[in-house]
């Protein structure tokens, strides 16, 4: 779940981040009365994307009526699929030096990364690939916490700025990620005030889906992922669904198989439209998940991959061909079927559907991609 910078920045002002001072708007008016008593500010918009100053999403005002201006501007707008209907009354810092900080979930680590960088207010792939010598990548092991010592030697050189500032900054920072089971919380641009103070201007905070149920309080405040309609449907049904651009549908069990099988459609030149895996109570649902994949007027061969351990994959087949029986879709479907049950399972999808399943899941794939063609 993403936040606005607004909702973000309080994270950051409870762990000891500074932040400047600012005011919530919905109406241009208001943004007018809120900036003559902040003073010179920034108006920004509050959407759950990035690149708002790209798109024209945040200006600067030093006057009442100038703010006003740049709200009406704002508001309105569509900055990334997302409509602005509330704008940031900021008080503008004196700016001495911009910089980037960031803690996100790492995959390839399985630990929290800490990103440091003295060329903030760009974005991280830029530094990355135009600064990589600036860009400090710090992996933190949960379980033992953060080492001030070890992050401070981790640091690029930076002159005029004080380390141990930026070393509290960041173990505020991972207290921040860790007490809100962040997925990531990201400060850019970090900046150093012309008296030397370290000042969040911006916030980034994406909270892990996971923890939403033991967060339900912060989650109140975020902004949660707009659904399609079909992606709508699949959650109240239950399932975990994401509608896709291509033309190949899937139904796997698993989100690894999922995964897997949505990596080797797109290897083989084919396009995924879909991920939905069966696992879990939603054994009993083929119907169902046959009919939400399927909805998907894009889809035009579809790619069922089974693989069964302690779940019995002669059980998830039988959901999918009472289903196919029941919807009687006219596209081409193609089977993989391996693990506990799949004697059954293969027989089952010969003598009751026609369809003989794939041995190998490469040739299940390369035939519903070339299908889709």
């Amino acid at each position: 779940m993403n936040f606005n910078e607004h909702a973000a920045k309080p994270l950051l002002r409870r762990a000891g981040i500074a932040t400047p001072a600012s005011s919530l708007a919905t109406a241009a008016d208001e943004a007018a009365r809120k900036a003559a008593e902040i003073g010179a500010c920034v108006i920004k918009a509050q959407v759950p994307t990035g690149k708002r100053g790209k798109a024209g999403g945040i200006k600067l005002a030093t006057s009442a009526d100038e703010a006003r201006a740049a709200a009406e501007a704002i508001l309105g707008m569509d900055i990334g699929s997302h409509r602005v209907d509330k704008v940031l009354v900021e008080a503008q810092v004196p700016i001495a030096r911009e910089f980037y900080a960031a803690i996100l979930n790492d995959p390839e680590t399985k630990c929290a990364l800490v990103l440091f960088s003295p060329e903030g207010g760009m974005d991280i792939e830029e530094i990355a690939a135009e600064h990589p010598d600036k860009l400090m990548r710090h992996a933190i092991d949960v379980r033992a916490g953060f080492d001030r010592a070890a992050v401070r030697a981790a640091l690029p050189a930076m002159d005029g700025v004080d380390p141990d500032a930026v070393v509290a900054l960041l173990e505020k920072l991972f207290a921040a990620y860790m007490e809100h089971d962040a997925e990531l919380l990201e400060i850019n641009p970090l900046v150093q005030t012309t008296a030397g103070e370290l000042v969040a201007l911006d916030c980034k905070f994406t909270l892990d889906d996971s923890a939403i149920k033991r967060q339900t309080e912060l989650a109140a405040e975020g902004s949660p992922d707009r659904l399609t309609g079909l992606e709508g449907r699949a959650q109240e049904i239950g399932f975990k669904y994401i509608e896709l651009d291509g033309d190949v549908g899937i139904l796997a069990n698993g989100a690894g198989l999922t995964m897997t099988s949505m990596d080797a459609v797109s290897h083989y030149g084919g396009s995924p439209a879909n991920f939905l895996e069966i696992g879990g109570e939603a054994y009993g649902l083929g119907k169902e998940a046959l009919e939400i994949v399927l909805s998907n007027k894009r889809v035009k061969s579809l790619l069922v991959n089974f693989c069964g351990a302690f779940a019995r994959t002669d059980v998830m087949t039988a959901g999918i061909v009472e289903a196919w029986e029941q919807v009687q879709p006219d596209v081409p479907v193609f089977f993989t079927i391996h693990g506990t049950g799949e004697d059954e399972a293969v027989a089952m999808v010969r003598d009751r559907l026609g369809i003989e399943p794939f041995d190998i899941m490469d040739d299940a794939v390369k035939a519903a991609v070339e299908a889709a063609r």
